[in-house]
């Protein structure tokens, strides 16, 4: 089904420039990838394995979509992934990106591939005049989501840039084209602190991390564009979407449903998904969560006028003295701070039986040394036992576009360095 999608595509489309490489400045139109995909796959594999942010990822999709060849997408610095093909009609893996523990393979059929793809183009208004702007890995499922599908599926054209940096946008700028734009927080960030994002955006999207409301509103008021939330999953690809035209007023929601996607709340208050997009199962070993087109989240939630509102995410809790905090609170009031570029709070055993866990802040700053300051931006915000007592700064915490936060790595990394500073005292 999905290389007789692509056919239909090239025959509408045939001379059409579909994908230009920013990096090397060669365009291939669609008649030009078909002829691509002509190549045979070597070996006649059960699997594949495409990885990179080249134009040959994208080639060796269609390679193996022509051959009825399961694809499985791999970042280029993970190993395969030891485990055998799914049987048919599963046709792709994607991988969680273990957020809250190990990365688990998620099986897809070309039916449920096909419907995330109309679900998103129909919902954000995807348009073959507006290219997407490939910054972002492909490999994850919100790239993959976005950029590989629509290409390929609907004839929106990709433009791939080698690197997320502000001269990429401003470069685009020069060359009169009108964009759409896939970021994460971080990278938002960074470009709006560099005056790069330009009038030539016409569409902009922010996942993988919530999107603070001062960076929408500050680049909304400087700028002059929205920045249109976006909410999904490895398993079921895209759940929901801030279609405003304008700022949200509630950093929590992050819109409502796409088109042809049901939500719902279980007793617990946990957000379950129902569409033609979620995933077929686990792969190899199944969960009730997931499966017959209804997906349970690990998000809670409220459901407000059609919103949907993130409450932070079952097992996240820290306990501190017998009181309870979620994490995305004391996040959501950091990234308020014009200094945060992204942030991520998490509890470590405090060694004090009567406290039980203590907070932790990991925070992408764009200056050092304002953990005081930061400290008593909190407590005008915060309760003060809300407020972290160990404070790490980083250069980066996986935001690039490459992957999401993983909060369990982070701590493992935390309590590993706390460790090795005892044993050096």
């Amino acid at each position: 089904m999905l290389y007789e999608c692509w056919q239909r595509v090239v025959q509408d489309r045939r001379d059409e420039v579909a994908l230009r490489d920013l990096a090397s400045g060669r365009s291939w139109t669609f008649a030009q990838m078909d002829r691509e995909a002509e190549t045979p796959l070597p070996g006649e594999p059960a699997m594949v394995f495409p990885n990179g942010h080249s134009p040959e990822f994208i080639f060796a999709i269609l390679r193996a979509w022509r051959q009825r060849t399961v694809v499985c997408l791999l970042e280029s610095h993970h190993p395969p992934l030891s485990v055998s093909a799914p049987p048919k009609p599963c046709c792709h893996l994607k991988t969680t990106p273990a957020t809250t523990g190990v990365p688990r393979p998620v099986a897809f059929t070309d039916e449920q591939l096909a419907a995330d793809a109309g679900n998103i183009v129909a919902t954000m208004g995807l348009r073959p005049d507006w290219p997407n702007l490939g910054v972002i890995s492909m490999t994850y499922s919100y790239g993959f989501s976005n950029l590989v599908l629509p290409l390929l599926l609907h004839g929106i054209p990709l433009f791939l840039a080698p690197a997320p940096l502000p001269e990429i946008l401003r470069g685009a700028a020069k060359a009169r084209w009108d964009l759409t734009v896939a970021g994460v927080p971080a990278l938002w960030h960074a470009w709006h602190k560099a005056g790069a994002i330009l009038n030539n955006v016409r569409l902009a999207i922010s996942a993988g991390a919530p999107l603070p409301l001062t960076l929408e509103q500050a680049v909304f008021e400087e700028h002059g564009v929205k920045i249109h939330n976006f909410y999904g999953s490895a398993e079921c690809g895209g759940i929901a979407y801030d279609a405003t035209a304008t700022p949200r007023t509630d950093e929590s929601s992050v819109g409502r449903p796409l088109k042809n996607v049901k939500v719902s709340l279980n007793r617990n208050g946990i957000l379950v998904v129902q569409s033609r997009a979620v995933g077929e199962t686990y792969w190899p070993e199944p969960e009730k969560t997931l499966g017959n087109g209804v997906f349970q989240t690990c998000d809670l939630a409220e459901l407000k006028d059609g919103l949907i509102c993130l409450c932070g995410r079952t097992g996240d809790h820290i306990n501190v003295a017998g009181r309870k905090v979620s994490p995305a609170t004391i996040e959501q009031a950091l990234r308020e701070h014009e200094a945060v570029a992204e942030c991520l709070v998490f509890g470590v055993p405090s060694g004090n039986a009567d406290r039980i866990d203590q907070i932790v802040a990991c925070v992408m700053a764009d200056q050092r040394g304002t953990k005081d300051e930061l400290k008593q931006f909190l407590l005008q915000r915060l309760p003060s036992w809300q407020v972290p007592r160990e404070w790490w700064f980083v250069e980066s915490l996986g935001t690039n576009g490459t992957e999401k936060i993983s909060r369990a790595q982070w701590r493992k990394d935390f309590l590993e360095n706390r460790a090795k500073q005892s044993m050096a005292v």
